[in-house]
């Protein structure tokens, strides 16, 4: 009679040993190896759709991302983070008070996360030129505007909510007071969001062209140093966010349509019929127009940049086949491409130029929030290759903000699942400032917070105090022999 309950108490039993033991299993190939369970090769059960709540745009919500969110969940799918990267894009850039959310509710920071202090009049201050990385500077192609002799700069600009700013700000005096270890655990807040943002002149643009992009008024810094105001062009958006179970951040990007093609890899070349922002017409092959020459301060092929993998879904060159990594496709790239249609086929206003080109997150699924801090300092959490930890876009870039950075490579023969360059590359644990050891934290991903915290540091004597300006300096060159460093261990 009593032999039922016993053994269903133990199938009990047997089932929460073998659930514990998959869970230590996991934590213990994380922290040895870098990877996660395995390669995702399930087929989505229904298409990657946007929502009509999103819709119209004038009133798009901001997508849940705490408690009771599409994140609060033991196991995601590829869906939900695609599903976040728009809805937040068109939240951000909803009308409020005449201008899209983000230039009116989000602060405008510097690299070091200072605040940028409106200019003639203007919140949107621009003075930033320089790419991440070996800061090469990205020109338009002149030709793309008939008659024009020169191309226009691109400039950048951060964005940073109150979360993220406070926490930063709370988290370097800690660590520099010595309160916290410069290696730690800790980890930004749920709903904490930076943006970086890429803007042209409208002179680089044909008049008949300008119409299909948001332009606004910028307090532009000119040659000299002085700032005049001009109308300027939104060419791209990184958004990078907080939401529950995802510390590390997702790294979505967005971009304007059609600035530049896509390289033909079963056919080894890349080739435009029409003159575009940033590739004048014409076929090329190899990797000279997105390798920068710091020497002669410009690409090897200048005006011919491309996008290396199209949503950042890399292929095996001589044909069309996906490169085997970490994240199953089609899967990913179908749902990027779904989910881009719907979204576009509701936009009503100038957004829907734009479109979204993918982004990079981490299976942290079945993980503690002490896991997911020890997987982020413990793992490499930029391979891509099958069995590792990152998913959505492999090989995820934005022409306009890593034009020279989409692979560390001189020739497309050689690149391969195991140098594949994303957001993770350089966004990593690790600090920069080596003369307090090699530190490691999740607070490190975010460069602007990691040049906060070296820009505020405390002094050593007033007799050799650094200025502002000087520690600025410093915090660039720390920063290029970091990416240096990265470069070096992706070749």
């Amino acid at each position: 009679m009593k032999r039922k309950p016993i053994i269903i108490s133990l199938l009990v039993l047997f089932l929460i040993a073998v659930a514990v033991i998959f869970f230590l299993n996991k934590e213990k190939i994380i922290n040895k190896f870098g990877t996660s369970s395995g390669y995702a090769s399930a087929a989505p059960s229904a298409p990657c759709e946007c929502e009509d709540s999103w819709f119209p745009h004038e009133q798009t919500p901001a997508p849940k991302e705490g408690d009771g969110s599409p994140f609060d969940v033991p196991s995601t799918t590829n869906c939900i983070f695609h599903q976040w990267s728009w809805q937040k894009f068109l939240w951000l850039t909803k009308p409020v008070n005449g201008q899209p959310l983000f230039l009116d509710s989000l602060d405008v920071v510097s690299p070091e996360m200072a605040p940028v202090a409106p200019q003639l009049g203007l919140k949107l201050v621009l003075s930033s030129i320089n790419q991440a990385g070996p800061e090469g500077i990205l020109v338009s192609n002149p030709k793309f505007v008939p008659g024009k002799k020169a191309g226009d700069t691109v400039y950048y600009s951060i964005h940073m909510n109150k979360i993220l700013f406070d926490k930063a700000v709370h988290a370097a005096s800690d660590i520099n007071s010595g309160k916290t270890p410069y290696s730690n655990l800790e980890t930004f807040p749920v709903g904490s969001l930076e943006l970086k943002v890429s803007w042209i002149s409208t002179d680089a643009i044909p008049q008949n062209k300008i119409a299909d992009y948001f332009v606004t008024k910028a307090a532009v810094k000119n040659g000299k140093g002085q700032y005049v105001a001009k109308s300027m062009a939104l060419l791209g958006m990184h958004v990078v966010g907080v939401v529950k179970n995802h510390p590390e951040f997702i790294w979505a990007t967005f971009e304007h349509k059609g600035m530049a093609p896509v390289y033909d890899w079963k056919n080894n070349s890349v080739t435009s019929v029409d003159e575009t922002l940033f590739y004048e017409k014409g076929t090329t092959s190899g990797l000279k127009g997105i390798t920068y020459n710091d020497s002669i301060q410009q690409p090897l092929t200048p005006t011919k940049a491309f996008v290396l993998y199209e949503y950042g879904v890399p292929k095996v060159l001589g044909s069309n086949d996906f490169m085997k990594t970490s994240q199953s496709e089609p899967v990913n790239i179908d749902n990027i491409e779904t989910i881009n249609k719907c979204v576009q086929s509701k936009l009503k206003d100038v957004f829907k130029n734009y479109f979204y080109n993918g982004s990079i997150w981490l299976d942290t699924d079945g993980m503690s929030a002490e896991q997911q801090a020890k997987m982020i300092v413990k793992s490499k959490i930029s391979s891509v290759l099958p069995d590792s930890l990152a998913r959505g876009s492999s090989n995820l870039a934005n022409i306009t903000m890593e034009t020279y950075t989409q692979t560390f490579k001189g020739d497309v023969h050689e690149i391969n699942a195991g140098n594949l360059v994303n957001c993770f590359t350089c966004h990593q644990s690790q600090n920069f400032d080596k003369s307090r050891g090699i530190g490691k934290s999740p607070l490190y991903l975010s460069h602007v917070f990691e040049s906060y915290l070296y820009t505020t540091k405390p002094k050593a004597t007033a007799k050799n105090a650094n200025t502002k300006t000087d520690r600025i300096k410093e915090t660039k060159t720390l920063k290029l022999k970091q990416f240096k460093e990265f470069v070096r261990d992706n070749k």
